[in-house]
């Protein structure tokens, strides 16, 4: 194997590389990346660097000499347009085609957006997150659509600097179907708190100039929109190549999709080696962790290791650090086993199936947090790793 091809020059493709030159290979890399940028650090921008606090030059992830030491050719602002796994060739916006012995398809996820004529920012790159930094100004009024993390997170900075902010969300509370009812509310009291105009159980229809339209026609203002309903898998270059893809690329317990192929990062779609699920995860971790992981399995096609990870993402918000870990969806119960909600001081336990399969801590020791990050990793049984729950119901 003399030639290798990332295509995703963020967190994923970053991790890739570094892991393949680690482990010893040596022949020709090529890093692809759609963005002008070398390799940066997304999770700041709904946070330091929409706040103002950071400026972009602190989102590199390597440095220029870090970088070049990698021997890479790297191909930034080029984009994968098509991909011909036969004949083992990848084409580039350019008109450019790289050949591959193998190749990691880490093309990462875009916004979703509201349909409307009306402006609306996202946040997915660095100029999205200064064009909404630069309006964001004492006095102007934010929609926010989507209370997830980075609705949430978005809001919390707008407010923060002065702004008026209304947050509208179709679920109970926020983060509803991550983090339950019972830690969504105290989301939802911690936003009102600081002064947001929290809005649930309502669906927006289109951004108008000028606001957005709710689904039963009732019409908000504001200076600026924020969409922050989710996204979608970058998989629109792979169409016509015959790789399995559905709600992103569709990938086995060692992260391949077809020979010599192998997805990685918010694109990927694995399938879990002991659960047997197949999920999505979008943290900024669990990219570097994929990376890492089919870089290894792509030079030990012979040896591979199933990817087991235990997802983990924080989320900063006013004064308040989300940590969690594992996986939240889908729960079929939760216990708050340490501390308590109202004080932002808390471990809330989740259980699937008999197990434990997810935590969300705030305010707690780090050994705390740890010490049950690893009961994750172990998928110990609930009624091991919550004695006080009793019975599974």
């Amino acid at each position: 194997m003399t030639r290798v091809v990332v295509v995703g020059a963020s967190a994923a493709g970053l991790a890739a590389v570094e892991a393949l030159r680690r482990e010893g290979y040596d022949g020709t890399l090529t890093l692809v990346g759609s963005e002008p940028h070398p390799p940066y650090d997304r999770p700041p921008l709904s946070k330091q660097l929409l706040a103002g606090t950071w400026e972009p030059d602190r989102l590199a992830l390597r440095t220029p000499a870090e970088l070049s030491a990698l021997g890479l050719d790297l191909r930034l602002g080029t984009a994968a347009t098509g991909l011909d796994p036969a004949a083992r060739v990848v084409a580039l916006s350019d008109g450019d085609r790289l050949p591959y012995d193998a190749l990691v398809i880490a093309t990462g996820v875009r916004p979703r957006r509201l349909p409307g004529e009306g402006p609306q920012h996202v946040l997915r790159t660095l100029e999205d997150a200064l064009a909404l930094r630069e309006r964001l100004r004492p006095g102007r009024h934010l929609a926010v659509v989507g209370a997830g993390f980075l609705g949430a997170e978005a809001a919390a900075v707008a407010r923060g600097l002065g702004v008026e902010v209304t947050l509208l969300e179709p679920e109970p509370v926020p983060l509803a179907r991550t983090v339950g009812a019972p830690v969504g509310a105290m989301l939802a009291a911690l936003h009102r708190e600081h002064g947001v105009t929290l809005r649930t159980g309502v669906a927006v229809r289109a951004v108008c100039r000028g606001g957005v339209r709710l689904a039963d026609g009732a019409f908000v203002a504001a200076d600026e929109v924020l969409t922050a309903i989710g996204s979608v898998p970058n998989t629109d270059w792979l169409a016509g190549s015959g790789l399995p893809v559905g709600d992103g690329l569709e990938c086995d317990v060692y992260g391949a999709a077809a020979p010599g192929v192998y997805g990685a990062g918010d694109v990927a779609r694995v399938r879990h080696p002991v659960s047997g699920d197949a999920s999505r995860v979008e943290h900024r971790t669990h990219a570097a962790e994929s990376g890492l992981a089919v870089a290894r399995n792509l030079l030990r096609p012979d040896a591979p290791r199933p990817f087991a990870p235990v997802p983990y993402v924080w989320s900063d918000q006013y004064d308040v650090r989300l940590q969690a870990y594992g996986y939240l969806r889908g729960h079929d119960h939760l216990d708050v086993v340490e501390g308590v909600l109202a004080t932002r001081r808390f471990l809330v336990a989740y259980r699937s199936g008999g197990r434990l399969t997810g935590v969300v801590a705030a305010g707690l020791p780090p050994r705390v947090v740890r010490r049950w990050r690893q009961a994750v990793a172990g998928r110990v049984p609930w009624r091991e790793a919550v004695p006080a729950a009793g019975a599974v119901p």
